[in-house]
């Protein structure tokens, strides 16, 4: 693992989350920015992917459940090469692809339309028993959030990938502790997370989510487990990167000011 390449595409993928939110006026840049880490270690280091190739067989797959941080999946594929990073500037445009939410239809490198949110884990848990059925050893990865731990659809996505021993599905909860309302604590609390997780059936590991190193170690464990899923709860900071979003619930879904975004990209060099 090259860290320093990672860390260097890192803030790459930030600049682009900020510049593209800032041009459409709109968007969510606080939980594009935490899942930032993530993301650029699954994009380019880990998931067996070919963007020349992206439908072919055999490949890895990630499912951005949360699917309102779809900027965050915008600039990891275009910097690995499914799109022109130019086209992220049409990022909630009429007529672009690239709309608030991803759409597998038009996107390519996106596995599935995300949005409503607790829905991706199902779609995970369709392709990931299919992929065993079928005798495949690719992985599905996919991104929940906090704030979509209140939805009823991800625990009962919980126990069928228990049930049905779905080792080839490795999870990241994006523990950033905020959504729209406020305080994840405050609007409707779901802790202890990594324990409920566990008595699901799920293999449960604990990380930094912005460490790089902790990262890799996790994916690495998941790929060793056999019986069961892993949900890898990662705490991250909102807004991680830009010093006067980190950990403001304000900047859910609130796009930069063009002063404020010149702020933020002296931040990110």
């Amino acid at each position: 693992m090259d860290k320093e390449m990672l860390k260097e595409k890192a803030l790459e993928m930030r600049r682009e989350i900020v510049e593209m939110i800032t041009a459409a006026g709109s968007g969510h840049p606080g939980g594009s920015l935490s899942a930032a880490d993530i993301l650029t270690y699954l994009y380019f280091h880990e998931m067996n992917i070919d963007p020349k190739n992206p439908t072919k067989d055999g490949r890895d797959r990630f499912i951005l459940s949360k699917g309102h941080a779809a900027p965050v999946l915008y600039a990891a594929l275009a910097l690995r090469g499914y799109f022109p990073v130019e086209e992220l500037a049409t990022l909630r445009k009429l007529g672009s692809k690239l709309q608030g939410h991803p759409d597998m239809r038009k996107v390519p490198g996106v596995e599935m339309s995300t949005g409503s949110l607790g829905q991706g884990l199902s779609a995970a848990n369709g392709m990931a028993l299919a992929d065993k059925l079928d005798g495949r050893t690719n992985r599905i990865y996919v991104m929940v959030g906090d704030g979509e731990m209140q939805e009823g659809q991800i625990w009962e996505a919980a126990m069928a990938a228990a049930h049905y021993r779905l080792d080839n599905v490795t999870g990241f909860l994006d523990y950033n502790g905020l959504q729209i309302d406020g305080p994840i604590e405050e609007v409707m609390n779901s802790a202890p997370l990594a324990d409920k997780w566990r008595a699901f059936g799920w293999h449960v590991l604990e990380i930094d989510g912005h460490d790089f190193t902790q990262i890799a170690g996790a994916v690495e464990d998941a790929k060793h487990v056999k019986g069961k899923p892993t949900m890898i709860v990662a705490k991250t900071v909102k807004g991680k990167g830009v010093s006067f979003m980190e950990d403001q619930v304000g900047w859910h879904g609130v796009a930069l000011k063009p002063e404020e975004l010149e702020r933020a990209l002296v931040e990110l060099k």
